[in-house]
This record gives structure tokens, C-alpha cells and sequence, in this order.
């Protein structure tokens, strides 16, 4: 088992394709990849990470992609302790097209785990991003990594590459 367990929800791939890049960046003897829909059982394959790397696509009014839905009301029902899990979450989005709910889902999980006692790590400022409203700012920055494949896919890796910067901070394996 690896330091790190990086869960994805994909609809279209667009979020897998992140997760992969973020998996190769860190190294796959550090981080171990599940797919929300094909590899994840339940609430302990979580739990048996400290450190986690979460991925969700933002779906109509800044809805959770449908990975997700289901453990996130699991969570809700059963109440998991996340304490002393460090968790980093990150999201593609459409700027212009959903600019009023610009990666919302990342709202959603950041207050989900936040609420079950887990540490949110790698924020990142919104000051680079154009779009009019986002659920996933607080004080003034995005609880993850935004990601815009749709409008600014040429920022994608450069974007990767500086939140992994911010991450090693509290993720040890990424400092390796």
C-alpha cells in the first residue's frame, strides 16, 4: 500500500486523465489510484490512507459527479471520524459555461470531510481563474485544485505542478 490513495469520480474521463497525471507526478510507488466507480467498496478503502488525494467533476448547478453521490450520503448517514486524515481535493470545472457554479463539487467535499474531522489542505487563490461565482472559496481562496480542461487545458500541468509544491508541506511522500 502506498502513502497516498487518490480517489476519482469520471464521467467523461476528463477527471481520470487529472488523477493519472497527479499519480505519475507524485510516483505510483507513493500513490495508489481508485476509481470511485470500479475500485471503491466503501468507507474503510478511505480510511486506510492518512494522507488523500480526492477528484470530482462539477455537474449541473455545481452538483457532485455521480461517483460520489452515493458514499457522500453513506458519510452523511454513518458519521466515519476522518480525524488525523490530511486530505487535498481537486476538480474540473467549466469556467464560461458553468461560471456561476465554477467547481462547486470541491465545495461540497471539503465541507462533507471537513464535518467527519479530516485537515483540508492545498489551497489555491482564485486570483488566476475568470468566473462569476464558486461554492468552493473560502477566505477568498478555492479549498482545492481548480482545473479548467473545457477553457485553460494549457494551464493544466503548470497547475498541477505548483499545488503539488503547495502540497508537500503536508503531504511527506510528495517531498520525497
Amino acid at each position: 500500500m502506498a502513502d497516498i490513495g487518490l480517489f476519482y469520480g469520471s464521467t467523461s474521463g476528463v477527471t481520470e486523465e487529472i488523477a493519472e497525471k497527479i499519480r505519475d507526478a507524485i510516483g505510483e510507488d507513493h500513490c495508489d489510484l481508485y476509481s470511485m466507480e470500479t475500485d471503491y467498496d466503501s468507507v474503510d478503502d478511505l480510511l486506510q490512507y492518512d494522507y488523500l488525494i480526492l477528484g470530482c467533476s462539477t455537474w449541473g448547478a455545481g452538483e457532485l459527479q455521480n461517483d460520489w453521490r452515493e458514499p457522500i450520503f453513506d458519510m452523511e448517514m454513518d458519521k466515519p471520524d476522518f480525524s488525523g486524515k490530511t486530505i487535498a481535493l481537486f476538480g474540473p470545472g467549466d469556467c464560461e459555461g458553468h461560471s456561476k457554479h465554477f467547481v462547486g463539487a470541491l465545495g461540497i467535499l471539503y465541507d462533507q470531510f471537513k464535518a467527519l474531522g479530516a485537515t483540508i489542505v492545498g489551497a489555491v487563490s482564485a486570483e488566476d481563474y475568470t468566473f462569476e461565482k464558486s461554492t468552493a472559496i473560502r477566505d477568498g481562496k478555492f479549498v482545492g485544485l481548480p482545473l479548467d480542461e473545457v477553457n485553460e487545458s494549457e494551464k493544466t500541468d503548470q497547475r498541477i505542478a505548483n499545488w503539488l509544491e503547495i502540497l508537500k508541506a503536508d503531504f511527506p511522500a510528495i517531498a520525497r
